[in-house]
Protein backbone atom coordinates (compact mmCIF):
# COMPACT_ATOMS: atom_id res chain seq x y z
CA UNK A 1 0.00 0.00 0.00
CA UNK A 2 1.61 3.63 -1.22
CA UNK A 3 1.62 5.67 1.97
CA UNK A 4 3.43 8.72 3.37
CA UNK A 5 4.33 9.18 6.86
CA UNK A 6 4.85 13.07 8.59
CA UNK A 7 7.12 12.49 12.10
CA UNK A 8 6.86 15.05 14.07
CA UNK A 9 8.25 15.04 17.54
CA UNK A 10 9.74 17.02 20.19
CA UNK A 11 10.52 17.48 23.99
CA UNK A 12 7.30 18.65 25.50
CA UNK A 13 6.43 20.73 28.77
CA UNK A 14 2.68 20.05 28.68
CA UNK A 15 1.87 16.59 27.32
CA UNK A 16 -1.99 17.06 28.46
CA UNK A 17 -2.28 20.20 26.57
CA UNK A 18 -0.92 18.18 23.49
CA UNK A 19 -2.78 15.25 23.83
CA UNK A 20 -6.09 18.08 24.43
CA UNK A 21 -4.98 19.39 20.74
CA UNK A 22 -4.88 16.01 19.15
CA UNK A 23 -7.99 15.06 20.16
CA UNK A 24 -9.67 18.59 18.60
CA UNK A 25 -7.71 17.73 15.48
CA UNK A 26 -10.01 14.96 14.96
CA UNK A 27 -13.00 16.84 15.75
CA UNK A 28 -12.72 19.40 13.80
CA UNK A 29 -10.15 19.03 11.30
CA UNK A 30 -9.98 15.64 10.58
CA UNK A 31 -13.18 15.08 8.50
CA UNK A 32 -11.81 18.08 5.91
CA UNK A 33 -7.75 16.14 5.55
CA UNK A 34 -8.01 14.37 2.19
CA UNK A 35 -5.88 11.29 1.63
CA UNK A 36 -5.72 10.43 5.34
CA UNK A 37 -5.09 7.30 7.29
CA UNK A 38 -4.26 7.57 10.68
CA UNK A 39 -2.26 8.66 13.49
CA UNK A 40 0.49 7.24 16.25
CA UNK A 41 1.21 9.47 19.08
CA UNK A 42 3.05 9.21 22.50
CA UNK A 43 4.59 11.10 25.10
CA UNK A 44 7.38 8.75 26.94
CA UNK A 45 8.08 8.94 30.62
CA UNK A 46 10.35 11.29 30.41
CA UNK A 47 8.58 13.72 28.27
CA UNK A 48 9.73 13.43 24.76
CA UNK A 49 6.77 13.36 22.21
CA UNK A 50 6.62 11.95 18.61
CA UNK A 51 3.89 11.25 16.02
CA UNK A 52 3.79 9.31 13.15
CA UNK A 53 0.99 10.76 10.98
CA UNK A 54 -0.53 8.58 7.79
CA UNK A 55 -1.39 9.61 4.38
CA UNK A 56 -1.97 8.24 1.25
CA UNK A 57 0.84 10.37 -0.55
CA UNK A 58 2.75 13.32 -0.17
CA UNK A 59 0.08 15.77 -2.09
CA UNK A 60 -2.43 15.16 0.50
CA UNK A 61 -0.25 15.75 3.28
CA UNK A 62 0.98 19.01 1.74
CA UNK A 63 -2.56 20.09 1.11
CA UNK A 64 -3.88 18.98 4.64
CA UNK A 65 -0.61 21.20 5.84
CA UNK A 66 -1.34 24.54 3.65
CA UNK A 67 -5.14 25.02 4.80
CA UNK A 68 -5.83 27.86 6.94
CA UNK A 69 -7.34 25.94 9.73
CA UNK A 70 -4.34 23.50 9.77
CA UNK A 71 -2.09 26.12 10.20
CA UNK A 72 -4.29 27.73 13.34
CA UNK A 73 -4.33 24.29 14.99
CA UNK A 74 -0.50 23.87 15.08
CA UNK A 75 -0.04 27.52 16.60
CA UNK A 76 -1.71 26.32 19.32
CA UNK A 77 -0.77 22.49 19.27
CA UNK A 78 3.21 23.57 19.16
CA UNK A 79 2.76 25.33 22.85
CA UNK A 80 2.47 22.36 24.37
CA UNK A 81 6.52 21.75 22.89
CA UNK A 82 9.33 22.86 25.06
CA UNK A 83 12.10 24.37 22.43
CA UNK A 84 12.22 23.00 18.92
CA UNK A 85 9.83 20.42 16.80
CA UNK A 86 11.27 18.53 14.47
CA UNK A 87 9.78 17.20 11.25
CA UNK A 88 10.45 14.06 9.00
CA UNK A 89 8.32 13.87 5.55
CA UNK A 90 9.07 10.25 4.73
CA UNK A 91 8.40 9.36 1.06
CA UNK A 92 9.31 6.33 1.69
CA UNK A 93 7.24 3.70 3.78
CA UNK A 94 7.73 0.02 4.59
CA UNK A 95 4.96 -2.36 6.48
CA UNK A 96 5.94 -5.41 8.64
CA UNK A 97 3.37 -8.00 8.92
CA UNK A 98 0.48 -6.14 7.91
CA UNK A 99 1.52 -2.77 9.19
CA UNK A 100 0.34 -1.17 12.20
CA UNK A 101 -2.53 -1.46 14.20
CA UNK A 102 -5.08 0.61 16.83
CA UNK A 103 -5.38 -2.68 19.05
CA UNK A 104 -1.38 -2.69 20.13
CA UNK A 105 -1.53 -3.01 23.95
CA UNK A 106 2.01 -1.03 23.53
CA UNK A 107 3.51 1.00 20.94
CA UNK A 108 7.81 1.12 20.90
CA UNK A 109 9.28 3.78 18.74
CA UNK A 110 12.95 3.12 17.21
CA UNK A 111 14.72 5.83 15.43
CA UNK A 112 17.99 4.97 13.98
CA UNK A 113 20.55 5.58 10.97
CA UNK A 114 21.81 3.08 8.62
CA UNK A 115 24.34 2.77 5.44
CA UNK A 116 22.56 -0.03 3.95
CA UNK A 117 19.22 0.99 3.58
CA UNK A 118 18.27 -1.07 0.74
CA UNK A 119 19.30 -4.28 1.76
CA UNK A 120 18.02 -3.33 5.45
CA UNK A 121 15.11 -2.80 3.15
CA UNK A 122 14.99 -6.09 1.83
CA UNK A 123 15.97 -8.13 4.31
CA UNK A 124 12.79 -6.89 6.26
CA UNK A 125 10.29 -7.87 3.80
CA UNK A 126 12.06 -11.34 3.15
CA UNK A 127 12.01 -12.33 7.00
CA UNK A 128 8.49 -11.06 8.05
CA UNK A 129 7.25 -14.78 7.95
CA UNK A 130 10.12 -15.90 10.63
CA UNK A 131 9.17 -12.80 12.63
CA UNK A 132 5.78 -13.65 12.90
CA UNK A 133 6.64 -16.93 13.87
CA UNK A 134 9.64 -16.14 16.49
CA UNK A 135 7.64 -12.76 17.16
CA UNK A 136 3.56 -13.12 18.31
CA UNK A 137 4.08 -10.53 20.32
CA UNK A 138 3.98 -8.39 17.50
CA UNK A 139 0.98 -7.54 16.01
CA UNK A 140 2.87 -5.47 12.91
CA UNK A 141 5.22 -2.48 12.40
CA UNK A 142 5.67 0.28 9.84
CA UNK A 143 9.12 1.72 8.96
CA UNK A 144 9.20 5.43 7.57
CA UNK A 145 12.68 6.42 6.18
CA UNK A 146 13.88 10.10 6.26
CA UNK A 147 15.39 10.43 3.30
CA UNK A 148 18.86 10.85 4.56
CA UNK A 149 19.47 6.92 5.42
CA UNK A 150 17.90 7.88 8.98
CA UNK A 151 14.23 6.02 9.86
CA UNK A 152 11.89 5.78 12.40
CA UNK A 153 9.86 2.45 13.29
CA UNK A 154 6.55 1.88 15.41
CA UNK A 155 6.53 -1.43 16.15
CA UNK A 156 3.26 -2.21 17.66
CA UNK A 157 2.88 -5.45 20.99
CA UNK A 158 0.34 -6.96 22.26
CA UNK A 159 1.24 -5.96 25.57
CA UNK A 160 4.48 -3.85 27.33
CA UNK A 161 4.98 -7.22 29.14
CA UNK A 162 5.01 -9.46 26.44
CA UNK A 163 7.56 -7.39 24.41
CA UNK A 164 9.72 -6.89 27.23
CA UNK A 165 9.81 -10.98 28.49
CA UNK A 166 10.55 -12.02 24.43
CA UNK A 167 12.93 -9.01 23.43
CA UNK A 168 14.76 -10.42 26.81
CA UNK A 169 14.33 -14.59 25.54
CA UNK A 170 15.77 -13.08 22.23
CA UNK A 171 18.79 -10.51 23.07
CA UNK A 172 21.07 -13.28 21.30
CA UNK A 173 19.53 -14.70 18.22
CA UNK A 174 20.48 -14.36 14.91
CA UNK A 175 17.60 -11.82 13.56
CA UNK A 176 18.18 -9.74 15.94
CA UNK A 177 22.27 -9.82 15.34
CA UNK A 178 21.31 -9.40 11.70
CA UNK A 179 19.50 -6.20 11.81
CA UNK A 180 22.05 -4.85 14.39
CA UNK A 181 24.26 -4.87 11.59
CA UNK A 182 22.48 -2.79 9.13
CA UNK A 183 22.58 0.01 12.03
CA UNK A 184 25.09 3.29 12.25
CA UNK A 185 25.18 3.78 15.46
CA UNK A 186 23.17 3.29 18.38
CA UNK A 187 19.45 3.80 17.62
CA UNK A 188 17.09 5.38 20.05
CA UNK A 189 13.80 4.37 21.60
CA UNK A 190 10.18 5.63 22.43
CA UNK A 191 8.19 3.55 24.43
CA UNK A 192 4.78 4.96 24.46
CA UNK A 193 2.39 4.09 27.47
CA UNK A 194 -0.14 4.38 26.95
CA UNK A 195 -0.04 4.82 22.93
CA UNK A 196 -3.09 7.07 21.60
CA UNK A 197 -4.48 5.95 18.01
CA UNK A 198 -6.43 7.24 15.51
Amino acid sequence: MQMFIQVVQGKVKDADQLRRELRRWRYELKPGAKGYLGTTSGVTPDGRAIALFRFESEKDARANSALAAQGKWWKEAAKAFDGKVVVHNCKEVDTVIGGGSNWAGFVQVIQGRTKKQAEMRRRMSEMQGQLRTARPDILGAVVAWHGDGGFTQAVYFTSAQAAHAAEAAAENDEMGKEFGDFLDGPPTFFDLAPADFD
